[in-house]
Formats: structure tokens, sequence, C-alpha cells
């Protein structure tokens, strides 16, 4: 195994293949935002990272698949909340709060680490793996310290990629910890959705974000789903996910260990996403479509619901790392 250490000079206008072999090419290159970007490409397809702004996996295509939703950005965009920059595949959701803050709420939209500012990026490159490894430490005067160490790995001949996240408490208190895998799948049209524990696992959202302007026809159509139970299984009326409909799963753990979720295509086309049930114990589902966004993330796995971080703290479902801790959260998502 070799490690590239990454630096940012690396990185300019012109894209630079830094490795490649029979079935890996590497390039570096920056988008005119000026924000760096690595590509690894694989015999079945390519995922494109942010190494320095949040690790954001900002593209992923398989098999001539585009597995992201349909958003207005031609580019990442400095920002310093994701609602500013909403164009990649997945984002790091968290990590002291995490989703959409209540008017009671002091923390941005889905929390720091989204578009945080990398302290450190390397490759980890083999002949059967590449790997993207990150590192950021997060340091507030009479505030939290911790250390977060995400990467992102693409395997010879997989479609699919593995997300890793280590947090770790530096400080000598304890520290609350919210985190959610958001990933921002593509709709897919007709796309029917599936999992390994029961429909009625979900309830519909019964909040109204800030950022959600309803219609009375929304309205109605919510509240019958409410009073129905359950959840959407086919994506077959797209008129009535705008503004978006999202569904929580809790305590997803008391029907398996190992989640397995996947959205097929009429054309046979399967994405999915499988977790432990024991690092995220909270499962939610968000569509939405409509002429700038259209998404159907058929699963964001999370240590809590992305209600914001007092909602997560009246539950009992907000994490506390005692000093020195460590927590490790793995997702495997992709086509199959």
């Amino acid at each position: 195994m070799g490690i590239v250490k990454l630096q940012k000079y690396f990185f300019t206008d012109k894209r630079t293949v830094i490795y490649e072999n029979n079935e890996f090419t590497v390039s570096l290159f920056r988008y005119p935002s000026e924000i760096e970007a690595v590509e690894i490409v694989n015999s079945r397809g390519k995922v494109v990272l942010l190494p320095f702004y949040g690790q954001m996996i900002w593209d992923l295509h398989f098999d001539d698949c585009n597995l992201k939703m349909k958003n207005m950005f031609k580019q990442p965009k400095k920002a310093t909340c994701i609602e500013d920059t909403y164009g990649c595949f997945a984002f790091h959701s968290g990590l002291l709060s995490n989703g959409c803050p209540s008017p009671e709420d002091n923390h941005i939209l889905h929390g720091e680490m989204a578009c945080a500012e990398m302290d450190e990026a390397w490759l980890e490159i083999t002949s059967d793996f590449i790997k993207l490894g990150g590192m950021y430490e997060y340091t507030k005067g009479f505030g939290h310290h911790y250390e977060a160490r995400p990467t992102v790995t693409l395997s010879t001949g997989e479609s699919f990629i593995h997300i890793e996240m280590k947090v770790k408490n530096l400080s000598s208190t304890k520290m609350p910890l919210q985190y959610m895998c958001h990933l921002n799948y593509a709709y897919v049209p007709q796309g029917v959705m599936k999992q390994n524990i029961p429909d009625d696992a979900f309830r519909i959202r019964e909040s109204i974000p800030a950022h959600i302007r309803p219609n009375e026809t929304w309205l109605t159509y919510t509240k019958e789903l409410a009073n129905n139970g359950g959840t959407i299984s086919q994506l077959n009326s797209p008129e009535m996910y705008d503004p978006e409909i999202v569904f929580f799963a809790e305590h997803i753990e008391q029907y398996q260990e190992t989640a397995q979720f996947e959205i097929t295509s009429t054309e046979g086309n399967t994405f999915f996403s499988e977790f432990s049930t024991t690092e995220f114990p909270f499962a939610t589902r968000w569509l939405l479509y409509n002429g700038d966004q259209q998404v159907a993330a058929f699963v964001l796995p999370g240590t809590s619901l992305p209600e914001g971080f007092l909602a997560a703290k009246e539950s009992g479902s907000l994490i506390y790392l005692s000093a020195g801790e460590e927590r490790t959260f793995r997702v495997t998502t992709g086509k199959k």
C-alpha cells in the first residue's frame, strides 16, 4: 500500500492524472469555484470527492447511471451551510448537531461537519482498492473539541463505495454526537423501494421545517399518509412530492442487525444502501420532485432523527461521547 498526502497546491484548473493501472485512474483538479476535487475511476464507474471540503461525495456514476439527485448546482460553491452548495451525492451531516433546526435550536441546517474545512487529506492506494481519507479537528474555546476521520473507498470491479466516519472526543468532558450519512440519490420515475424492515416501521414527518412552504393539496395528501401509516413504496405521484415528503423509522435495530434498503427502476437498475442498525438505529426517507430538484433518498442512516439537536435531546436519542471515546460509522452504497 502507498499513501499520497494531498496538498492544496497539487490541484489546478487543469486535470492531472496522478495514478493509473489496469483498473484505476486517479485524477486531481480544481473547480472554477476553487474547490479541490479527486476523481477515482474504476472499470464500473467513478466517484468525485472533495477532499478538503467536508469530504463531500460530489458525484457518483456506475454502469452509465448517474446516482446523484437533480440539483441547481453546476459545481460546489464555497459555503458554511450545506444549503448554499446543495449539489452533492452525499455529505456528512452533524456532528455536534444534525438535521433541520427548530426555532429554539441555535445550529445551522445539518450541522458544522457538512462544509468543514479539512485539516488533512490523503489517498491510500493498493492494487485492490483506493481510499480517500481525511482529518478535521473541531476546536472551540470554552466549547467542544473532537477529531473526525472520514474515508471513502472504491474497490476493484465494484459498483458501490464504502463510507466510514470515525469521531473521537478530544476534550476532558463529554460531548454530544448526532450523525447522519446524507445520501442524495437520484429520483427514479416509478421506482420501487424495498427494505428488510417492515413498511409500517415508518411514519410520516408531522413537523414542518422552516424551509417548507406547504399548500393545501400537500397538507391533505400528507394527512392521508399519516392516517394510513407506513411509507411510500413506489414513486408514482411526483406531483405530490413538492414540497418534500419525509418519513422516519425509529429503533430499527429491533428488526435487523444489518439494514438493507434499495430502489429499483423500471429498466431494472437497483441502487442500494447497507449499514449496521447498532451504529444507525434511525432511518429517514426523503422524497422531493420539482423542476429544480429531484431526489429519492430512499434511506438516510442516522444516530437520531434529523429534527434538530433539542428534539434528539428530548427524545433520549442524543449520543454522548465520554472523554477520549471514539465511535465509528459505516455505510456501503451504490448500484447492484
